[in-house]
């Protein structure tokens, strides 16, 4: 390596991801360096007099003491321009395809390679002209990133000036697209990307209420406990409880312009089913496939512990980057507790005092500084636009009394609480509604009931209720027997089991029931509620029993509604509608 006009230090000490060097006095908090002979990213995490600690985010076997370490002042940033889209990154942002390139199978250590492809030319289209003024952030042009993203080719955040020279024509992202007259008379040169500091928010001019839904197409979700739109989301549960499936259908579903999925920690199987599933799906707004509007950040469970942390800020870096150009984001991150763990680790080789079960005492804050940069905003160009975060948590044997847990759900305002009873019995999603919430439901009442029916939230409540008391009747069941129930407590269990069964489970894997519509879920919860009344309005006046109504043949064209294709919706509803009416009146008849 050659490197000139920076500062050099030599290794004291090595202790796996931590490395200690001397002769740094001149370097800063979190500035970039390159480790040992073998050139090892790392990054300064602290420094005491000409000591710093260095957490490496390869493996650092092999390295040792005297071996050089160069300082590249500058922080850990990533390249955001043309080709993010479509690819899949490492936890420090190198491309995984140009590292299998260089290396073959097997990656090998102290590989740098460019963010971005610097070799292939993008058609860039100008949208300012010579003499425009042009704020921080302003966009200059566009190219076309893939048939669903048109890339907004913007001015950094900090930089604002006259346009000197603008050019149209295929270009390189490293390549000068313009010329910018900036207020002290300098210039600066427009290129297609631009770097920036993964561990910095983007600026923004204002954030807004979270008073829209992402919708998700989960029926669960979204009509029990719905996200909104630059909200927050933990989605806790033990192994085998479906957190990954969850968060493979919001991120092929939800309404977003673009999709950032982090594979933070988990198995390299999980990212392989997103790797081979997203190409083939097609996204339900653009019709074209789901890997034209997705980033993928891979930093597997066998991957050096360090780098998840870096991941973690890469993605959201990339995801506000997005975000600026006037894109609704969600960023998916599987999972958050694998992060805290590498947290953990640093902490305990840097000796400081731990916290609760080992984690360090900034467990909560740093958390809180990664989920505050979510939010519905007002960009630089003054476009309302949203970055959500959903974030998985994995605690130890699905108890959610451990820190991650508890300091997550002190910063999140939905929680989609896991349940492997519900998972063993096949019932997917697997989310408990007894334990789960949503404080977004006071603000997104309004939308649910201008834009889909002004009866959503009363049926909404209806349905809560109906659900709430099932479990408060199954403990008497448990003790008494059924028969000590009276004949309107057994409707409420038929009612809520056609909650759960007809309503509640979804079924991932089936081409209609993957993705229901906000119509379509509130004809399902119509249809059910109307039921409850008519079969109520039976058992009150006419005493007929609840076995005789559970027999009726409509019930069993209510549960099989959610297959029915969104062409016929409307008519299926009328008339299933008009059979619960006809078939209980019918029962009438014997009285």
């Amino acid at each position: 390596m050659s490197y000139e006009n920076v500062e050099k230090g030599l290794i004291v000490k090595v202790a796996g991801p931590l490395v200690v060097a001397k002769n740094m006095k001149n370097t800063h908090l979190y500035d970039m360096v390159k480790v040992g002979k073998l050139g090892l990213i790392g990054e300064i995490i602290e420094i005491h007099g000409d000591k710093a600690s260095i957490q490496v985010y390869e493996n650092t076997s092999g390295v040792g003491p005297n071996e050089e370490v160069v300082c590249l002042n500058s922080p850990l940033s990533i390249e955001l321009g043309p080709g993010l889209i479509g690819n899949i990154f490492d936890g420090i942002g190198r491309p995984l395809l140009k590292l299998k390139e260089k290396s073959g199978d097997r990656l090998q250590r102290g590989i740098d390679v460019n963010s971005l492809d610097h070799e292939k030319k993008y058609d860039f289209k100008p949208l300012v002209k010579v003499k425009d003024k042009l704020k921080k952030g302003a966009i200059v042009g566009f190219v076309d990133e893939t048939k669903s993203i048109c890339h907004k080719i913007m001015l950094p955040p900090n930089i604002e000036g006259e346009v000197l020279e603008i050019k149209e024509g295929s270009f390189s992202v490293e390549e000068t697209i313009g010329v910018l007259k900036l207020e002290d008379g300098s210039t600066f040169n427009i290129k297609l990307m631009q770097k920036y500091p993964v561990r910095k928010q983007r600026p923004i001019l204002k954030k807004l209420a979270p008073n829209v839904p992402l919708i998700t197409g989960q029926r669960v979700i979204d009509s029990l406990f719905p996200i909104a739109k630059g909200g927050v989301a933990a989605v806790p549960g033990p192994f085998g409880s479906g957190k990954t499936i969850v968060q493979h259908q919001v991120a092929k579903w939800a309404d977003a312009d673009v999709i950032v999925y982090i594979g933070c920690g988990e198995r390299g199987n999980e990212m392989t089913d997103v790797l081979n599933e997203f190409p083939s799906i097609k996204d339900p707004k653009t019709n074209n496939t789901l890997m034209d509007k997705t980033v993928l950040i891979a930093n597997t469970s066998d991957m050096p512990v360090a780098a998840r942390e870096a991941s973690i800020y890469t993605g959201i870096t990339i995801a506000e980057y997005y975000k600026d150009m006037g894109f609704d984001v969600a960023l998916i991150a599987d999972s958050t507790s694998r992060w805290a763990e590498a947290l953990r680790e640093m902490s305990g080789r840097l000796q400081e005092m731990p916290g609760e079960d080992g984690y360090p005492a900034y467990l909560g804050s740093r958390l809180a500084e990664f989920y505050e940069r979510a939010g519905r905003v007002i960009t630089l160009n003054n476009e309302e636009t949203s970055l959500t975060i959903i974030g998985a948590v994995s605690p130890p044997g699905g108890d959610i009394s451990e820190p991650v847990s508890q300091a997550t759900l002190r910063i999140v305002k939905v929680f989609w609480g896991l349940d492997s009873t519900l998972a063993y019995k096949r019932h997917f999603p697997a989310i408990n509604w007894l334990k789960s919430y949503s404080l977004y439901w006071g603000n997104l009442k309004e939308w649910f009931e201008e834009n889909i029916s002004e009866n959503w939230g009363n049926l909404r409540q209806e349905i809560i209720d109906i659900l709430q008391e099932e479990a408060n009747l199954e403990e008497i069941v448990k003790l008494v027997g059924l028969s000590a129930l009276t004949e309107i407590d057994k409707l409420k269990l038929e009612v809520a089991k056609c909650i759960r069964e007809d309503f509640l489970h979804q079924n991932a894997f089936h081409d209609v029931d993957t993705f229901s519509s906000l119509k379509k879920q509130f004809y399902m919860l119509s249809i059910i509620d109307s039921f409850y009344k008519k079969a109520k309005e039976a058992v009150l006046n006419f005493k007929i029993k609840v076995k005789d109504i559970s027999n009726i043949t409509v019930k069993e064209e209510i549960g099989r509604f959610k297959y029915v294709e969104n062409t016929k919706v409307e008519k299926t509803y009328e008339e299933i509608l008009k059979k619960i009416d006809s078939e209980i009146k019918n029962l009438y008849k014997g009285v």
